[in-house]
């Protein structure tokens, strides 16, 4: 967008004023005309590209809570890369910085919610029969099984119904058969909890959101920082 550049004089009145009454004439202050900044002109589809590149890179960094960047050096870094440039950092000391402001962002952009979650979470523990591990993991056993505990390293079929802290289902296997995982391979919430679970107990769960799907969510229904709710049954120990 264009921006005019309007140069003003400023007219000291109140020494006007007295010039005035003395006879004299206030001598005018001299205006300076200052130039136009360049407008930037879109030629060429590089050029074109160029800007949606940019435009695009801070409309997605914007949705990850980022509001602002050191843009010199961002630009420097385009250039270093494009020029072949061995980098000012290394990839591991750079992927660490681009994952510490994206987890400070993302910890301010949802800090409500995690405030709002942790409240929950302390208060919950708090009811009775509800358990909490050094983790925070907390659990309320809905049925008690009395079959064998499972280890990390092996495979169980389980029903389950995941829900949010306000009760809403966002999945389930109920009305089918039971769903086969292995125990390293599910979030750390359910990894630690069914090794809690003799066969055939049912026990409801509050994963926070550290031992769920972290900062970084699951789709659309599990946003980034959620603590999660499961009733999970053991049905068995493969």
């Amino acid at each position: 967008m264009k921006r005019s550049v309007i140069a003003m004089g400023l007219v000291l009145l109140s020494g006007a004023a007295m010039a005035q009454s003395k006879g004299k004439v206030p001598v005018k202050k001299k205006v300076v005309a200052t130039s136009s900044p360049a407008v930037l002109q879109m030629k060429t589809a590089l050029d074109s590209a160029s800007y949606s590149f940019g435009s695009a890179m801070a409309s997605n960094f914007k949705g990850n809570g980022l509001t602002a960047l050191n843009y010199d050096l961002l630009v420097k870094g385009l250039k270093d890369a494009f020029a072949d440039k061995t980098p000012l950092l290394s990839r591991e000391v750079a992927q660490e910085a681009i994952n510490k402001i994206f987890i400070q962002a993302g910890q301010q952009k949802y800090q409500g919610k995690i405030s709002e979650e942790k409240f929950f979470l302390e208060n919950n523990k708090k009811v009775e029969g509800v358990k909490t591990t050094a983790s925070g993991l907390q659990y309320m056993v809905m049925k008690a099984g009395n079959g064998k505990k499972a280890a990390v390293t092996d495979t169980v079929l389980v029903n389950y119904k995941g829900m949010t802290l306000k009760g809403q289902v966002f999945d389930t296997n109920e009305g089918r058969e039971p769903i086969e995982l292995p125990l390293n391979r599910v979030i750390p919430g359910w990894t630690e909890a069914l090794q809690l679970m003799p066969e055939g107990s049912k026990y409801r769960l509050f994963i926070p959101y550290q031992l769920a799907y972290g900062e970084r969510g699951a789709g659309e229904n599990i946003p980034p920082y959620s603590a999660l709710i499961f009733e999970v049954e053991l049905v068995k120990i493969k």
